[in-house]
């Protein structure tokens, strides 16, 4: 099927019904996506899934910007096989084996350069929650401390140490400090500005003696935040949190289970800014499709005791392949660049339609990390900064999209945003097919409010 053509559906036993009404029956209520995508996939190659009921899709969820290289790659699949053919153990716990020093030096070969001369790596357990986990004991055993520096809007994970570092957390040994946004910015005024304010904030806080924050164990800062709505942080504020935290020798452990291996438009998010964090936490697309998750950090950090951080799965070495394959990949292939060139292209497009639909507040991203933020068109307040988000709209744009094969994801603080995360190896092609589906679908979404609306009794 190309990509331009509407999803149909293909005559075939609707499989899919009872195996989704299974899984309703015995899967926790905590399900997330299996509810706003009741689809079952079982094929799928690069941009493109199939599911059990025939329908194909374009799926710009990407396992939650996993697949790198999209679905099944053949680089990928032929590094797995290699491993299983090979008959090397697939279990080692931490030993050493030749799969996993080859991915660590083609990870090392890709990591800001004065970084990797001094850096050590910790495996960790598979999810990137784990690895936040292993951060943040990190720098609380190297420094003594154990105050924690985190942002409005963030998300690390869904264990407890990743939760309460996280936007939503409470009653923790968390201090929350402002995160910069245009739209929506905490001081009202946006831009380069309101970044200032946000540092000047950050650092005023910190140099209190009446502050009420200590000495903290380190910070941690996604570069552009993803669950938060798609939030690129400005250069100079992550420059000025380097400068901050660098010189109250508090560590700086970057975030970049999402934002990594070319997603932001450069191979890791904080190259736009020229920082070095003293820790990276990686995970997601380093796998190729795979569960790993690591932490890269400086040196002098490495103080911990044999046994200090462990886990049964950190030796995954189909994982450790494919990422090694996908890794190379995307730095030979110059994806990154790809992605900001094509990024940037499609945040044109979407800020065009942004000029005929009242619905959309505003269109951000960097690289193939883009978020459309949807709002209530009728608001009418001149003294409000921005109308409120519309997060009824956004469900019914993401089931639209569904219903014409294409797949998207929902975040911001209120469900709001549309997200975009498509692999790498989009086309040009299937760009535009997925902004063709995206604007129908938006479309179609706005004419059933509309309806509504109209329909609604007067009072």
């Amino acid at each position: 099927m190309a990509v331009t053509e509407p999803a149909r559906r293909v005559a075939q036993p609707a499989a899919h019904e009872g195996i989704l009404g299974r899984q309703s029956l015995r899967e926790s209520a905590a399900r997330t996506y299996a509810r706003s995508l009741p689809i079952v996939p079982v094929r799928a190659r690069g941009l493109t899934i199939e599911g059990a009921d025939g329908r194909r899709y374009l799926d710009c969820l990407s396992g939650a910007g996993t697949l790198a290289l999209g679905h099944n790659h053949p680089v990928v699949l032929e590094a797995i096989r290699k491993v299983l053919d090979s008959g090397a153990p697939l279990h080692v716990l931490d030993l050493a084996t030749p799969v996993k020093d080859a991915f660590t030096t083609e990870l090392f070969a890709t990591l800001p350069r004065s970084l990797a001369d001094n850096a050590r790596i910790q495996f960790c357990g598979p999810a990137g929650t784990d690895a936040v986990e292993a951060a943040l004991k990190l720098v609380r055993t190297a420094t003594g401390r154990t105050g924690l520096l985190a942002f409005t809007g963030a998300y690390h994970g869904m264990t407890a140490g990743a939760l309460d570092a996280s936007g939503g957390a409470t009653d923790v040994r968390v201090t929350r400090l402002p995160y910069p946004q245009n739209y929506r910015c905490p001081f009202g005024v946006g831009g380069e500005r309101g970044a200032e304010l946000a540092a000047r904030w950050t650092e005023n806080l910190l140099d209190d003696p009446k502050g009420g924050v200590g000495s903290p164990a380190g910070m941690i800062l996604e570069p552009v935040q993803g669950e938060g709505g798609v939030i690129p942080a400005p250069d100079t504020w992550m420059r000025r949190m380097r400068h901050i935290t660098s010189s109250r020798s508090i560590p700086l452990i970057a975030d970049e289970v999402q934002t990594g291996v070319g997603r932001t438009g450069t191979f890791w998010a904080v190259e736009h800014s020229g920082i070095v964090p003293d820790v990276m936490v990686l995970s997601k697309a380093i796998g190729g499709s795979l569960p790993l998750a690591v932490i890269v950090y400086h040196s002098d950090l490495d103080i911990w005791q044999p046994g200090a951080h462990a886990g049964t799965f950190r030796g995954n070495q189909l994982a450790m392949a494919a990422g090694t394959a996908t890794l190379a990949y995307v730095r030979e292939n110059r994806l990154a660049e790809r992605a900001a060139t094509l990024g940037a292209r499609m945040l044109g497009r979407l800020q065009g339609l942004a000029a005929t639909h009242r619905c959309i507040g505003d269109v951000r991203g960097r690289g193939l990390m883009i978020g459309v933020e949807l709002v209530d068109p009728d608001f009418d307040d001149p003294g409000a900064d921005a109308p409120p988000t519309d997060p009824a709209l956004a469900a019914a744009v993401q089931q639209e999209c569904l219903r014409r094969g294409l797949i998207v994801e929902l975040g911001g603080r209120h469900a709001g945003v549309v997200r975009l995360l498509p692999p790498l190896t989009l086309t040009d092609e299937q760009a535009n097919a997925v902004l063709d589906r995206f604007a129908d679908a938006l479309s179609a979404a706005e004419g059933s409010a509309r309806r509504r609306n109209d329909n609604r009794p007067a009072h």
